[in-house]
């Protein structure tokens, strides 16, 4: 299916899909917080920005959009039908610089953690990871 709007009502559209404060974002951050975990967000000093810091545990959490972030074998991550070539070449640079700054934190001694947006449906085996994975040092 061709795109039925103009380019500039495109980019408008496009332009308004926040990276911040996500609605999956915020049931990680509400689901940690009522296990009693607390964190900081959006750190601008480490690699990558990530969604969430848990200094206590050295730990890191990215709650990643399976669009945006390529998420292997998820319905929605599906590559839209126009500027199909377009849309391989961006994704595939979001997935590579998630991984550089991935390896870059692991380096630094941070533990990292990757939130898919599909899973944040599931809060109960979500909390399940969180409780094995939150250990402190």
């Amino acid at each position: 299916m061709a795109d039925h709007l103009t380019a500039e009502r495109r980019s408008w559209n496009m332009s308004r899909i926040s990276a911040k404060n996500t609605k999956p974002e915020l049931a990680v951050r509400s689901l940690l917080h009522r296990m009693g975990y607390r964190f900081r967000l959006h750190r601008k000093d480490l690699p990558g920005r990530a969604d969430l810091v848990l200094p206590k545990y050295g730990t890191v959490v990215f709650v990643h959009g399976c669009f945006w972030h390529g998420h292997k074998g998820c319905p929605r991550a599906n590559i839209p039908k126009s500027s199909r070539s377009y849309w391989i070449d961006k994704l595939a640079k979001n997935a590579a610089r998630d991984k550089r700054n991935q390896r870059k934190l692991r380096k630094e001694g941070w533990r990292v953690l990757t939130v898919w947006e599909c899973r944040t449906k599931d809060l109960r085996r979500l909390e399940a990871r969180f409780r094995r994975t939150l250990v402190e040092p």
